[in-house]
């Protein structure tokens, strides 16, 4: 095995205050009374996995719960070319995801320290984690997770996705065909009005940088008048008008130079009043010269204003900038140009349909034939896992038929047929009614695909329900098969599944301080037995030496 979850460890988590879960490889039970908080490890793996949680899962009490999971293997390495694309750290040998979701509602999650979204902890997580509950077998109904089953035991990923290229590719060239290939009149009322768009689009000869430019003198052209009154008015006080500024400071600066040749000591205040003077007569001097540029006539003006209307016609009409207008202009013009050459453009999109609809046939057809030689070798395989865990005399069929089209999956359709009782006719897997049944033909289906699974770890939140007696025993059994391709970990109410397990845990609840706790603990030895014993409905005499049995029985398969 490859990669396995060795480490979980669970903060303020519902009833759990703090938990640390160091597990073995192989298969794993989990154990324990109804309501002691079994399911709160399903729901701490669901958080790693990406599912979506919200605050009421945290412990009361607690401003934030954490839950961070720990898998190590060399097997992690095929995993980095995918980490890389999602922009997470490489893993060298260990791979740590950490949830936090805290009380104010600000949730985060890290993959090896690099914090990250919740989709890409879910895509992570489900190359890692195959999560089955009670409930899950209603996915095996799905015609589509049916085909899926099949395609995975028939390794036909590689050609399913060549198929799907080809297949995607084609129906885009077909639309692309349908809406050149349209009655006359539609074509000739389009291409009235895309040459009425590029008309008045090339017209305008737009400029992709002048709509600010332009925008921005005829602001200042349009207060041109204002600004000139201003300009001259600041000019006049300055150095125009009787008394002006300018003259004023004249008088100053001989008094100034007057006192300096009494006292040397103000000379500094002489020169600041100089280069006073100075800024002040180019100040007079610039706002003439700008004065004079506002000067606009009434024609340039006009033409400014005429220039900033037309573009915002253009923009209402083509696009919200003037760079975009552009770009619809050119749009309209390639589109004008293949309803112009629509007859050759047709004719390239026919002899491109054919070639992608030849390549599509022929991975159709690869892929077909591989669904066709792996369906019966997947119905026996099936038949023998249900033999194995009681279905003595059961039939299964995966029975392949071919589509009235080719769809995004390919040519075929994929019916799962069973019959548990021998005289009774094959029927879809929908019509069965008892979940014990659908449970088991669940686990006898993950089974024969546990060789091409390469999900390592496999968790089972007690789909054993509804079965007792041999056939737990055969499902335990199965489980334990399961386990040599994979990490298992199953939480059971069944003694018999349990005493199957490599390693076997204990979760029990207690009320410390006013508070429930839920604690988690392996069990060996005497106290496995004691447990598997309080499963068989008590810790009696023969309650303990059927558990015995029961864990020989297991040693020794």
């Amino acid at each position: 095995m490859s990669v396995v979850l060795n480490h979980l460890r669970i903060k303020n988590l519902a009833l759990v205050e703090e938990l640390e879960w160091q597990m073995p490889a192989g298969f794993i039970a989990v154990t324990g009374e109804t309501g002691a908080g079994k399911s709160i490890i399903i729901g701490a793996l669901q958080l790693v996995l990406g599912e979506r949680a919200d605050k009421s899962v945290i412990r009361t009490g607690a401003e934030t719960c954490t839950v961070e999971a720990v898998f190590s293997g060399d097997g992690l390495t095929k995993l980095n070319k995918q980490l890389v694309d999602l922009g997470v750290e490489r893993c060298e040998g260990e791979l740590i995801i950490k949830r936090t979701l805290s009380s104010a509602g600000t949730n985060r999650q890290f993959v090896n320290g690099s914090a990250t979204t919740l989709s890409i902890l879910k895509t992570i997580g489900d190359e890692l984690v195959d999560l089955h509950g009670p409930h899950d077998h209603q996915s095996l109904l799905s015609p589509e997770k049916q085909l899926g089953l099949l395609d995975s035991f028939a390794h036909a990923d590689d050609t399913l996705a060549e198929y799907k290229t080809h297949f995607a590719k084609l129906q885009s060239l077909e639309t692309e065909f349908n809406a050149l290939n349209t009655a006359e009149t539609a074509r000739e009322q389009e291409l009235d009005l895309l040459r009425h768009q590029i008309s008045e689009i090339t017209s305008a000869k737009l400029e992709p940088n002048e709509e600010d430019e332009i925008t921005n003198r005829y602001k200042l052209a349009s207060n041109s008048k204002r600004l000139i009154e201003i300009a001259a008015g600041v000019s006049q006080k300055l150095a125009e008008a009787d008394g002006s500024i300018l003259s004023q400071l004249a008088e100053t600066q001989r008094l100034l130079r007057e006192l300096e040749k009494i006292d040397n000591s103000i000379s500094q205040f002489v020169t600041t009043h100089e280069s006073a003077v100075v800024d002040l007569s180019e100040i007079a001097r610039s706002l003439g010269d700008y004065a004079e540029k506002l000067d606009l006539d009434p024609t340039q003006l006009a033409a400014l204003e005429q220039r900033v209307s037309l573009f915002e016609t253009l923009k209402r009409k083509y696009g919200p900038t003037i760079p975009e207008v552009i770009a619809f202009g050119e749009r309209a013009q390639e589109r004008m140009r293949k309803i112009e050459g629509r007859d050759e453009e047709l004719e390239r999109l026919r002899n491109e349909i054919e070639t992608v609809r030849a390549d599509s046939n022929k991975s159709g057809e690869a892929l077909r034939k591989l669904r066709a030689k792996a369906a019966p070798k997947l119905s026996l395989t099936i038949r023998k896992n249900l033999v194995d865990l009681g279905f003595k005399q059961s039939e299964f069929e995966c029975k392949l038929s071919p589509n009235e089209q080719p769809r995004p999956n390919g040519f075929d359709s994929v019916e799962l047929l069973f019959s548990p009782n021998p005289g009774e006719p094959l029927k879809p897997l929908r019509a069965i009614a008892s979940s014990g049944e659908i449970s088991r033909l669940m686990l006898a289906i993950k089974s024969a695909l546990a060789a091409q699974d390469a999900i390592p770890l496999l968790v089972f939140d007690e789909i054993d329900a509804n079965v007792g007696g041999e056939i737990a025993n055969a499902v335990g059994a199965k489980m334990h098969t399961l386990a040599r391709e994979h990490q298992i970990i199953c939480i059971t109410h069944l003694p018999q599944v349990a005493a199957a397990a490599d390693s076997q845990f204990v979760v029990t609840k207690e009320v410390a301080g006013g508070r429930t706790h839920s604690r988690l603990q392996e069990v060996t030895g005497k106290a496995r037995k004691e447990e598997i014993a309080r499963m068989l409905g008590g810790k009696s005499e023969n309650a303990l030496k059927l558990a015995g049995t029961l864990l020989a029985r297991s040693t020794s398969s």
